[in-house]
């Protein structure tokens, strides 16, 4: 259910601005998503689990935070970022 090591790091090389960047804001946006993506398959299986699903609300906040973040500083960033992602504006 987790994201794997692998999957992190293709992450981070392609959102990132150095191979060991895993504290920039599109690297951030983009591991949420892949978590928010997990979550989802979990819950159309699991649909009772309350518990996750409030886990889901609250990462889907933050990304929401840091996606107006981004676009409040870099708007070509961000529309990369959503492009990528395949996120709804």
């Amino acid at each position: 259910m987790a994201v794997t090591k692998e999957r992190v790091q293709e992450l981070i090389t392609k959102f990132g601005k150095t191979p060991t960047d895993s504290g920039s804001t599109e690297v951030q946006i983009a591991l949420m998503t892949e978590q928010i993506n997990d979550l989802t398959k979990h819950l159309q299986v699991h649909a009772k689990d309350n518990h996750s699903r409030r886990g889901l609300l609250v990462l889907v906040g933050k990304r929401r935070g840091l996606l107006d973040y981004l676009k409040r500083n870099d708007e070509a960033r961000y529309q990369f970022v959503i492009k990528e992602l395949n996120i709804r504006k």
